[in-house]
């Protein structure tokens, strides 16, 4: 019998990546006697992550040029809140429930190696997982179908009946529809606003879509 696998993104799905920047920002912001208010500014700048590093370094170094060394700009940048990310506990028994039913669970996330790894360690999420993906490594970013293709292969179990559980609609669900690929969208309060594709199921967060995932189960319903 084949073992189900689970392809599930990082940021804002396993952990939520935006509370952990802004948790180092408040921090960077507090060791140079920057206002408070400006954390707001700078998550916006920052897009979730969205935001190119370079354009994001730029914006920061023009803003605080007279107050931050170039040095604390590239250190917040490099870590990205790394050391304030925590995995919830609904999240980590959803993980520990999938690793019970025999699934095979492979993080698929866009960013830096260095960076990626240290919040993957730092979670523990290391121990709940047969491994990841990171597209700095790989060399594809998702949606590319070459990423889910490497974490697949990390599994070494088919992939044609994955799930994909993230947060972006176009990274991780329009390369899982990419790929006929079955799919959970985290809404995180958001609504699905894109005609041209849908998720197959949409939840309200990541232990929600595991464990739908694991509900449907690894077989596709008959045509």
């Amino acid at each position: 019998m084949a073992v189900p696998l689970l392809l599930v993104d990082l940021d804002n799905t396993l952990i939520d990546r935006d509370a952990a920047f802004r948790s180092a920002v408040a921090v960077f912001l507090a060791d140079h006697g920057l206002a408070d208010a400006d954390v707001a500014w700078v998550m916006s700048a920052d897009a979730s992550g969205y935001t190119a590093r370079d354009v994001l370094a730029a914006a920061l170094t023009d803003r605080y040029r007279n107050a931050v060394p170039a040095t604390a700009i590239k250190s917040l940048l490099d870590s990205g809140g790394a050391e304030h990310a925590r995995l919830a506990d609904a999240t980590k028994d959803a993980l520990l429930a999938a690793r019970h039913d025999g699934w095979a669970c492979v993080i698929v996330t866009n960013g830096r190696t260095a960076q990626q790894e240290l919040k993957i360690r730092n979670t523990g999420l290391d121990r709940l997982v047969q491994g990841w993906a990171v597209s700095e490594a790989v060399g594809h970013k998702k949606p590319n179908p070459e990423i889910f293709r490497a974490a697949t292969a990390l599994a070494a179990v088919p992939l044609a009946d994955a799930w994909v559980v993230g947060d972006s609609p176009q990274a991780d669900i329009g390369g899982a529809i990419s790929l006929g690929l079955r799919s959970v969208w985290v809404a995180d309060g958001r609504s699905w606003n894109l005609d041209a594709y849908r998720p197959t199921h949409i939840a309200v967060d990541a232990a929600s879509a595991i464990h739908h995932a694991l509900r449907a189960g690894s077989s596709r319903p008959a045509a």
